[in-house]
């Protein structure tokens, strides 16, 4: 027996299918006999498309707001680190 290799699909193929399965005019058993591909994969693929719809609409400074949080939080999880770090040499230098 050979070696088995998973199918890779492209993304303009997944999109392709995923919105062929938003607009519903065909059942999930139908589009994966027509692709070819388990019905679990193309439910798998439109829900990541719903999901990503709302990413596509976001502003840019919706985005920039969550990065400036979450680097805020890392800088002060950085500096008590370095206290920790300051404190701790401290204490087993003596």
């Amino acid at each position: 027996m050979g070696k088995v290799t998973r199918k890779r699909y492209t993304a303009e193929f997944k999109a392709k299918v995923a919105l062929e399965a938003i607009k519903g005019e065909l059942t999930l058993a139908e589009l994966a006999a027509k692709h070819g591909i388990h019905q679990t994969m193309i439910a798998t693929w439109k829900r990541q498309a719903i999901e990503g719809m709302a990413a596509t609409f976001a502003s840019k400074g919706d985005a920039k707001k969550a990065s400036d949080a979450e680097v805020e939080k890392l800088h002060a999880k950085i500096g008590q680190l370095v206290v920790e770090r300051d404190f701790l040499s401290k204490a087993f230098g003596r």
